[in-house]
């Protein structure tokens, strides 16, 4: 990889702030976006990186963050859409607002970004560069319990089949579809027992397995418009 610079969006925790991390320390410049201040951001800055508060559901904020990064980056080797929200519906009504919500973080940041640093990623100095949507595996599946985060990353992966076409072939655009990637800590063991259960192979993927994910797609000068999908063979159950 170049010297050009790869950003990452929700570097705060889990997995963006691992992706974070690994790039850092393979000497990769890493520009990250956060919501709230988290002290595992400290470790982020002391290797290096650029770190920028954005709220994905203001565009004043995105305006900001989006007229700085040209400021400080001449290119961009990669932008990684993981920055997520989630949340449930009440099981008798909808929630118009909620679906704003998914839909500003997961489709309308996104979609404005991808317009806006289009000239960086073409100055990529490896002559080719990527946009990876961090999707998730209820996408293609819908889901009864959160329905408006399920249907934002449904409209997600449809840009990732617009921009994969409008960019190439300079830029290539895929999606990662990841499904119980890694435990939360305040997870009990009842539900970890019952997760496990709803892939084949019976265990969480782990950031690691994301992260090849990741270096999977930027390796790769053949693979644009497609979803990775990343859940155990899930899908077989």
């Amino acid at each position: 990889m170049t010297n050009d610079a790869v950003l990452v969006t929700g570097v705060g925790r889990r997995l963006g702030h691992h992706v974070a991390t690994q790039l850092l320390e393979r000497g990769v410049e890493v520009v990250g976006t956060f919501r709230q201040e988290r002290e595992a951001l400290d470790t982020l800055r002391a290797l290096g990186a650029s770190l920028y508060q954005v709220d994905f559901c203001d565009d004043a904020s995105i305006g900001v963050f989006l007229d700085a990064v040209p400021k400080h980056h001449r290119s961009l080797r990669a932008v990684i859409h993981n920055a997520s929200d989630w949340g449930m519906e009440s099981p008798s009504q909808g929630d118009t607002a909620l679906l704003r919500q998914m839909m500003d973080v997961h489709v309308s940041a996104p979609y404005r970004m991808n317009f806006a640093l289009r000239p960086l990623l073409e100055a990529c100095g490896e002559g080719i560069a990527d946009i990876i949507h961090v999707g998730d595996f209820v996408s293609s599946r819908g889901s009864a319990k959160h329905v408006a985060y399920a249907a934002s990353k449904a409209a997600q992966d449809n840009l990732t089949l617009s921009f994969a076409a409008m960019f190439a072939p300079k830029i290539k655009v895929n999606s990662i579809a990841p499904a119980l990637i890694s435990f939360r800590p305040d997870d009990s063991a009842n539900y970890r027992q019952a997760a496990v259960q709803k892939n084949l192979l019976g265990h969480e993927g782990g950031h690691d397995e994301f992260m090849n994910a990741v270096d999977y797609l930027l390796a790769s000068r053949y693979i644009t418009g497609r979803t990775l999908p990343l859940d155990g063979g899930r899908h077989l159950r």
